[in-house]
Parts: C-alpha cells; structure tokens; sequence
C-alpha cells in the first residue's frame, strides 16, 4: 500500500473505530414525565426513649423519572423449600406489578445475587457494569450487617437459618438464575453489586428506590444493594412490603407465624430504616399531594 493510500484509509479506519465504540454504548429508558404518589408507612417512638411506637402515614411522590425497582433475590430455587414455595407464588405477582411500573418509566433493576455468570453477556449486565464510577459518599460493603447503634435486634430468631420446613434443611447453593416467572425486558438493569447499581442510578440521575423482594431479614437489609446500604449512600428508599418474604420458622422466637415474622421484620425496618409502600402504588400515576397521619 502506497503512503498515499494509506492516508486516504485513514478516515474510514477512524469511523470503523468510532462505530466499534458506539456499539458498546447502551441505550438506556426515555425518561417520562408523570409522579408515583406513595403511600408510605413508617414508625417513629413516642414519646421518645418510651418504648411504643406510632404508626405514620404519609404521601411520598416520586419523580418516575428518578425511580427504580430493585428485585432482590428472587431465585429460581432456595435449599428452604418452603421458601422456594413461597417465593414461586410471589413471582407472577411481582412480573404484573414490575412490568406495569415499566411502562410507567420506572427503571427495573434485577439483582439475582450470585448467579451473575448466567446474565454476563447480555445488554441489561452490561449497562449495568459499564456505568460510568462514582466515587460513592460512604464505602460500599459487601454486606452490611446490623448496626446497634442505629438499630435494636432484629424481633424475631434467624440463627438456624430460618427455614420452616417439616425437615431439617442443611443451606447450601441450588439457584442459577432469576426465576422465570419475572420476565427481564431490554432497558432493564441487571447488578448484584451496590457499587454498579450506585454508578448506574447517579449517571441516571435516579434518587429513589423501591426494593422488593427476599429475604426481609436477611438480604433486603444486608446485600450491597440493600436498605442499609442505599440509606447511607443517601438515596430515598422504600420496601415493597406486599412484595417480600422472611427467612423465619415459627418453632423459633417469638414463635408467631411466618406471615406474623414477616410482618415484625418489616415493622423493625419502617422504624429504623425506610418507609415500606404497597405495590399498587407503583402501577398507577398520582397526583402530587402532601399528606402526614399521625
């Protein structure tokens, strides 16, 4: 090839690199205008130092612009059969909700934790990975553990693991992916990693998040991508508490029923942590408003 040639490919060679470059870029969701009016319930002690708690209720409206789903955990398997059981019911119902969120333009943001190799190569991780670092106001930990000086213990009993089988279950790995049943559509976000689904929320300009999912006492609260951690980077956070399940038997302390232990887990978060809303908030557009009951 004469110099002559070589200069004349140069511009088709800089046009092949740019379009190389482009191909790695991903499209994310068109931001729509519209509002998400939550009705939120958390618990705050009164008097203070007293012990009681009171419930309040109050309107949180969310830009669906700056919102996204976080979907926890949702396996296609659990050791815990009984979890697994549960978890199987809840899938469809979450599917009807994320994808009505959807089309409202919330992000939906799927985090299998641990199954990630199954989800490597397609666009949703990769949007994920590939958003630009943030340097985060707090660290990230790989998890977070309960923090006594914010927080009392958790109310009910999960050291053996919490699962409510007939037989005793040893924990051990089963799940490869998310479950079938929660569909993954092309500008979702797929992440089990708080760092990437940080970066992606900052470069999306998204402020809010609604975490669905299991379990409530365990990785809701604890996985980088949890409440814990979402709090203290700074985002407004609120639990599905439709959506969400415990790791609980009621042979253990309190010894109340496993939908009573759910319900007590979710009690501790609202006073200690985040708001908690109903699903069907987040299907339908509201209208801004400014609410407080005591």
């Amino acid at each position: 090839m004469t110099r002559r040639q070589i200069i004349l490919s140069i511009p088709g060679m800089v046009l092949l690199e740019q379009s190389a470059k482009t191909a790695t870029v991903h499209r994310n969701r068109s931001k729509r205008p519209g509002k998400l009016a939550l009705n939120a319930r958390s618990r705050v002690e009164r008097p203070p130092s007293s012990g009681h708690t009171k419930v309040i209720e109050s309107t949180l409206n969310f830009n669906v612009s700056q919102t996204a789903i976080i979907v926890c955990d949702m396996w296609d398997d659990h050791w815990c059969k009984s979890s697994a059981r549960r978890v199987t019911e809840m899938a469809p119902v979450m599917n009807q909700v994320i994808s009505a969120a959807r089309q409202l333009g919330v992000m939906v943001i799927h985090a299998p934790s641990g199954t990630i190799d199954y989800y490597k190569d397609t666009p949703q991780y990769r949007r994920m990975a590939e958003a630009p670092h943030v340097d985060p106001p707090t660290p990230i930990k790989n998890w977070c553990h309960l923090e006594p000086d914010k927080e009392k213990r958790l109310p009910i009993d999960d050291t053996d693991g919490g699962c409510d089988d007939t037989e005793p279950r040893t924990a051990h790995r089963v799940w490869r992916r998310q479950h079938p049943a929660i569909e993954i559509k092309h500008y979702d976000g797929i992440s089990d990693q708080g760092s990437q689904v940080y970066n992606f929320c900052y470069s999306e300009g998204i402020t809010n998040l609604a975490i669905m999912g299991v379990h409530t006492n365990m990785c809701i609260l604890g996985r980088s991508f949890g409440i814990r951690q979402m709090v203290r980077l700074g985002m407004k956070v609120v639990l599905v508490r439709d959506l969400t399940d415990s790791m609980y038997d009621p042979r253990d302390e309190p010894k109340v029923t496993h939908q009573q232990g759910t319900d007590l887990v979710i009690e501790h978060i609202e006073r200690y942590w985040c708001p908690s809303v109903l699903s069907r908030d987040l299907i339908t557009l509201g209208q801004a408003r400014e609410l407080t009951r005591l």
